[in-house]
């Protein structure tokens, strides 16, 4: 292992490029579901209902730098930008949760009641969201090693 990866400073621009495009078909695969041409979603931390016109976020559930920081001595910024914007990391919250959260881990993030209350979370949907992203994101890892 070089010095430099582990020095390797966060770098977002391949993570934007390919994020750009799941949030473009995940949209499409939402306008599908819903059938009437509004976007249809489920919260991935209460498990409720929101609909294109509602004020939410694409999020990633582990944030791209935490992924990056976790995976930089061992691959390049186009893997990581896969792993970070898997299926399984890339879901829907309301806008108020992904900017109350920012870039805090979720566990330490609803480790305060007050977030978990004031922002309605359903602690069974998040912590199976958050299990689902950890699982995602392993195998992306995996799948990526055993390409070379």
């Amino acid at each position: 292992m070089e010095l430099s990866c582990l020095t390797r400073p966060y770098h977002r621009q391949e993570i934007d490029l390919l994020f750009t495009k799941v949030k473009t078909q995940m949209h499409q695969q939402a306008l599908a579901r819903s059938g009437d041409g509004i976007a249809l979603y489920t919260d991935c931390y209460t498990g409720e209902t929101l609909r294109g016109g509602d004020r939410y976020d694409y999020e990633h559930i582990r944030s791209s730098e935490d992924v990056f920081m976790t995976y930089r001595d061992r691959l390049t910024n186009t893997e990581i930008a896969e792993v970070v914007n898997c299926p399984e990391n890339v879901a829907v919250t309301l806008r108020t949760i992904n900017q109350s959260k920012g870039k805090t881990r979720m566990e330490a993030w609803m480790s305060n009641s007050t977030n978990v209350l004031s922002h309605n979370i359903n602690a069974t949907i998040a912590k199976s969201a958050i299990a689902n992203a950890d699982l995602g994101i392993k195998n992306k890892v995996e799948e990526i090693l055993s390409r070379r």
